[in-house]
């Protein structure tokens, strides 16, 4: 019997959708499903036919975290562990130059949370839910979660969220920031394919800049904003996007930014 894929890939309307597909396990995420992930987020940066990455999850949950049966023992190495699985994964959907998309539908735990709040954009089923699950035993918030939360939502609240292990529903994350859209769990996955399809119609080479210089201010002065501007706006303006942006201005009709 052939084993299924770990990752489900499907391009559509130039939207690249990777599948977490561990369905009875939660997606619960094993080194050979982060690996796959990493190479398939890798792949799709490097296709010029895929202009936005979606990564979901297939099931009732997104992701319930990292598989336990695979860090057990009295003297686990994490250090190596997060430096060869999670974290790569993590810079390599944050350093990819295309919109990404996580769509967490149901359960976001632990590592899961922080892959769900990875995303350029973070879209949310009526049923999801999310939680920093790691001091339940006795672990520190991995995965980039300590650098992603707080910027959403706050030191405070971010170490109350992670100290009680407090599960925040849709409703409370959209509240929150913690997500720009909640979709009702019927028609999750088509809404989800029809946002990715109008994102994937922008001026790709502009989103790919402005994702550049947001990434860089969230470290930055206002000083190192304002010339990283200047010299991505340069980038911007030599490009046929805007060439194409102007004469759609000028001639009152929608703009082409799909070659």
């Amino acid at each position: 019997m052939t084993a299924q894929p770990v990752i489900l890939v499907d391009t559509r309307s130039g939207v690249r959708t990777l599948t977490l597909n561990r369905p009875d396990k939660l997606n619960a995420a094993n080194n050979d499903l982060i690996l796959t992930l990493t190479r398939e987020l890798q792949a799709a940066d490097a296709d010029d036919s895929v202009r936005v990455i979606v990564v979901t999850a297939a099931g009732r949950g997104f992701c319930a975290g990292q598989d336990l049966g695979e860090v057990s023992g009295d003297h686990v190495d994490f250090t190596h562990h997060l430096n060869t699985t999670y974290n790569p994964l993590i810079r390599a959907l944050r350093n990819t130059g295309k919109p990404v998309i996580t769509a967490v539908n149901g359960i976001a735990a632990g590592a899961g949370a922080s892959l769900g709040l990875a995303g350029d954009i973070r879209l949310w089923a009526q049923s999801a839910a999310m939680t920093q699950v790691f001091s339940n035993i006795a672990l520190i918030p991995d995965s980039g979660s300590t650098w992603f939360l707080p910027r959403l939502v706050g030191y405070h609240r971010a170490f109350e969220l992670m100290a009680f292990a407090q599960k925040v529903t849709a409703d409370d994350a959209l509240k929150l920031g913690l997500c720009e859209h909640v979709f009702p769990d019927e028609t999750f996955h088509a809404d989800v394919q029809a946002y990715a399809e109008r994102l994937a119609a922008r001026p790709a080479n502009a989103l790919k800049l402005t994702k550049q210089a947001l990434q860089a201010s969230m470290t930055g002065t206002l000083d190192d904003a304002l010339d990283q501007e200047s010299v991505l706006q340069q980038k911007a303006g030599d490009s046929w996007e805007h060439k194409e942006g102007l004469s759609a201005f000028a001639e009152k009709r929608p703009a082409n930014f799909v070659k």
